[in-house]
């Protein structure tokens, strides 16, 4: 991956949200916002070991796992009743499950604002979604250490 390119999966929701007008970018964020997917089993009874995204207004946790391939494994959980964030959040996990832990830190910290978004949802709102990646990519660096 060049500094530039961004991973596939990443290119294509981009790619996706660029095509539509705003009405249909944000109708874009709520599909989204459906697909987060649950939590597994294991951490559903252990919420202490997912960290929460302090910057976003609905309650959001998460948290990364880098697997013995040096592979991301991204979870995530916000309320169903703010569904602007659970999409951002979505896009965030759809977007860096699956990716080498240098794929995920290569990604521009700037790609939420690249979703051309900010006409539609607030400030805080993107700022949120930047968050979230910020702490995905944190975790990510953390986890790789040990």
């Amino acid at each position: 991956m060049t500094p530039s390119a961004l991973p596939a999966v990443l290119q294509e929701i981009k790619d996706e949200f660029l095509a539509l007008d705003l009405p249909d970018r944000l109708q874009l964020l709520l599909e989204f916002s459906n697909e987060l997917p649950e939590l597994p089993e294991r951490y559903r009874d252990h919420p202490d070991l997912l960290e929460r995204v302090v910057e976003c207004q609905s309650p959001v946790f998460i948290f990364a796992e880098v697997d013995e391939n040096d592979v991301v494994h991204l979870h995530a959980t916000a309320p169903r009743e703010s569904p602007t964030t659970r999409g951002f959040a979505s896009i965030v996990v759809q977007g860096l499950t699956g990716l080498t832990a240098d794929e995920v830190l290569a990604v521009p910290d700037d790609y939420p604002q690249e979703l051309g978004l900010a006409q539609a949802v607030s400030p805080l709102r993107v700022r949120g979604m930047t968050a979230l990646l910020g702490r995905a990519k944190h975790q990510v660096t953390v986890k790789r250490r040990r």
